[in-house]
């Protein structure tokens, strides 16, 4: 599903060069649940903004469900994001004067979907992160377990080929993100390719795999027991 090659990125600073990426090969099955890690610095923003098709690299290549992404316009980048791409961010990146269910279809009015069928589809997606009875409220109404759950029905509802998560329980309370992981987990058994950056181990090791990021390097990329989240939730 995600092949990168060779993958080289750096940054113009004042008058020297910041090399963030130095050579990454990284590789995602479809279906495949995996986490990166790594601390500040380390290149993982750096890595989730190409792997979401908001910046290029310098070198390498990057190929996405069999597509090789290189020098895009912006007008195509945007066609492949929404082709492809559902993100989840920390902050939930809402709407704040458009109700739950407007914020879900958001993404298929880019996508031409006549407004019957978004809010059909939609109310779908609510319905499947237990948010239904929700649809109407404004996010300043939500919880902010709530909102992650409105940004992830809003995630699938152009029904992706990828997820990529970014923090996606990083402003949030162990039990909430517990129950945010365990949606996720439950979009992964289905089979869905999902990519989380996170800085907290037991999310981490809430995926199948990990990937840890050092100084733009890939240090370690290791398959592990995966820990269910209900099962965490209710130790």
């Amino acid at each position: 599903m995600i092949e990168i090659k060779s993958l080289h990125k750096s940054y113009k600073t004042g008058s020297t060069s910041l090399h963030v990426l130095k050579g990454i090969d990284f590789s995602v099955k479809e279906g495949e649940m995996v986490s990166i890690m790594g601390s500040s610095g380390s290149g993982k923003s750096t890595l989730l903004n190409i792997l979401g098709i908001l910046d290029e690299a310098d070198e390498g290549t990057y190929t996405l469900d069999g597509v090789l992404i290189k020098n895009l316009n912006e007008k195509i980048a945007a066609r492949y994001r929404n082709k492809f791409l559902g993100f989840i961010f920390q902050s939930f990146n809402l709407i704040n004067y458009k109700s739950a269910l407007d914020n879900v279809a958001m993404p298929l009015y880019y996508q031409g979907v006549k407004r019957a069928e978004r809010l059909d589809r939609a109310m779908h997606y609510l319905e499947k992160v237990g948010l239904a009875e929700w649809a109407t409220h404004l996010p300043n109404e939500l919880s902010g377990g709530q909102k992650q759950r409105v940004a992830i029905a809003r995630a699938l509802a152009s029904d992706p080929k990828v997820l990529l998560a970014d923090e996606p329980t990083g402003a949030l309370d162990s039990k909430t993100s517990y129950e945010v992981m365990e949606i996720i987990q439950t979009i992964n058994d289905e089979g869905k390719t999902i990519l989380l950056v996170t800085h907290e181990d037991d999310i981490a090791h809430m995926t199948k795999r990990i990937v840890h990021l050092k100084d733009g390097i890939i240090i370690d990329d290791s398959p592990v027991k995966q820990q269910r989240a209900k099962t965490a939730l209710h130790v």
